[in-house]
């Protein structure tokens, strides 16, 4: 009786005062507690160190589905005889089709006119963009205006911009021969002549890719400090001699940078060709006489459909962007060791 009573005693409220003593956990619960405190802390450290990873795995996953594998089974399929007829009968025959590359007259004159347009349309592109970044860098009226204007025609349809201009290079009604009629100029036949056929695709480039070039060079021109500008002004240099010995020169990297991709686009050259030759397919004029290479893969890959030798053309273009890519390496790499 004694036992039970002091131990009910020693649950019970004290009479003197106050509530009951508080319960603290036990051993067991202190233990559940920490496990879950571990739990948390594994998992906050997972998602720190893996949700990067998670964020761009679907570029990663996109990429390997529509870039890599694309590439590195054109690699393959340019090494057997493949009908696009029947794309999984392969024959393997090595590098003979690189090796008829080589020896195809029609490769060889797809290169030249890629070589022939990509300089005609990518040296007055950039001069120009060059000179239209410079007028927008002064503080005009409208400039907002002007840099939206510069860049509408990167915005327009391929495909519209150069039915526009087959029928500005008409030879009977196109409105380039109505002004060099004007000045005396009889009519010329655009799009059959050799010279005149690349001088038209090459405007058709140069019209596209001006603007977006010029608003690169605007960008690094706002970049270039103004010291340097009124350091040159103190010294006596004109607005003329600012910009060749000021602005050039700071501009050098951004210059060299939109001399690679515009390079790089003329080599990939297709959409303007194409339809600058109307119904005539891919054969780029009569006399192949614009037909570049991107032309000359498609009319080797879904015309007369060799997929093996579309897939060789494919590499070598492949190849000369990689050659391309290493000289620019090699040319930022001697600029920075200049600098």
């Amino acid at each position: 009786m004694t036992g039970t009573a002091s131990g009910t005693a020693a649950t019970a409220p004290s009479a003197e005062g106050g509530a009951a003593p508080e319960r603290r956990p036990g051993t067991r619960g202190l233990a559940a507690a920490e496990r879950r405190r571990e739990r948390r802390s594994r998992w906050y450290r997972r998602d720190v160190r893996w949700s990067p990873y998670a964020f761009v795995a679907p570029f990663f996953l996109f990429f390997a589905a529509f870039g890599l594998f694309p590439l590195l089974y054109t690699g393959w399929a340019s090494l057997h005889r493949v009908e696009l007829t029947a794309p999984t009968d392969m024959e393997w025959v090595g590098l003979r089709n690189f090796a008829r590359l080589l020896e195809d007259e029609f490769f060889w004159n797809a290169l030249k006119n890629t070589f022939t347009i990509g300089v005609v349309s990518t040296v007055p592109q950039l001069l120009i963009a060059l000179g239209i970044a410079h007028l927008l860098n002064y503080k005009l009226r409208g400039s907002m205006f002007f840099r939206v204007a510069a860049l509408t025609p990167y915005a327009t349809s391929v495909a519209a911009a150069t039915l526009v201009f087959v029928l500005m290079f008409g030879r009977d009604y196109g409105m380039v021969n109505w002004a060099l009629g004007l000045a005396g100029v009889e009519p010329v036949d655009w799009q059959n002549g050799e010279w005149t056929s690349q001088i038209a695709v090459s405007t058709i480039v140069v019209w596209r890719w001006t603007g977006y070039n010029a608003l690169i060079y605007l960008a690094a021109m706002q970049a270039v400090p103004n010291d340097l500008y009124e350091s040159a002004a103190l010294d006596g240099a004109s607005r003329w001699q600012q910009f060749v010995h000021v602005t050039i020169p700071s501009l050098r990297p951004t210059i060299l940078f939109t001399c690679v991709v515009s390079t790089i686009g003329a080599t990939q050259l297709f959409g303007e060709p194409l339809l600058f030759n109307g119904g005539g397919g891919a054969t780029g004029g009569a006399d192949h006489q614009f037909q570049t290479l991107g032309l000359y893969l498609y009319e080797q890959g879904w015309v007369n459909l060799h997929l093996g030798r579309a897939s060789a053309i494919a590499w070598t273009m492949f190849l000369i962007l990689l050659l391309i890519g290493a000289v620019n390496w090699l040319i930022v790499r001697r600029l920075r060791k200049s600098t």
